[in-house]
């Protein structure tokens, strides 16, 4: 499903659920009330670093959220078939997450309560976890494997570039900023443990 789906909603409904104003949530995360009011109501998609900071405020894993988030292919619109109980899930039974500047997030498999996000994800070309210049930074630890194309990872002053088959692990504590630097998508695996703290 798309940002533009449930997930705004159900990040309004936990913000209101914590007595937080939007005013006092854009406050705490350095954004305009104007955008966090845009995201909630699904006019506007976040960028990686801000559906990151908003789930980290309210305490969220990112699979909290997506376990919520009903199941329709964004490319479809189409409801997804039933999901299969147990610990399978099919390709079009994934929570999908379209974010801002060209980057999808595919959850893999579900891992509620143990503050894991694995991810397939998409970066387009020229497509980044966050703006030029912005880097991001939260609890936990990353781990990434890029299948196809050219990612940079720029972990504080040192950048990365990887290729298919590369894999990468950080702290998710240093600023961090991703990017796809080639003419093709990125697709790569990303799995990222503790981050809710």
């Amino acid at each position: 499903m798309g940002i533009d789906g449930e997930i705004g909603p159900r990040l309004r409904s936990e913000r209101e659920s914590r007595g937080l104003s939007q005013r006092e949530l854009a406050r705490r995360l350095g954004l305009s009330p104007s955008l966090i009011s845009q995201i909630e109501k699904g006019q506007s998609r976040p960028s990686v670093s801000t559906l990151y900071a908003m789930v980290n405020e309210l305490g969220l894993s990112l699979d909290e959220l997506l376990l919520r988030a009903p199941d329709a292919r964004p490319d479809t619109g189409a409801p997804a078939r039933p999901p299969v109980p147990g610990p399978v899930r099919r390709p079009d039974d994934r929570a999908v997450i379209v974010l801002e500047s060209g980057v999808r997030w595919e959850r893999i498999a579900d891992g509620s309560g143990a503050h894991v996000d694995f991810l397939y994800v998409i970066y387009e070309v020229g497509g980044a976890s966050s703006e030029d210049g912005a880097m991001m930074r939260h609890a936990g630890r990353e781990y990434g494997y890029v299948i196809s194309g050219r990612l940079a990872v720029q972990i504080a002053f040192d950048t990365h570039e990887l290729g298919p088959g590369d894999g990468i692990s950080f702290d998710s504590t240093m600023p961090h900023r991703l990017s796809n630097i080639g003419d093709e998508p990125v697709h790569a695996i990303w799995f990222v443990l503790g981050r809710a703290g």
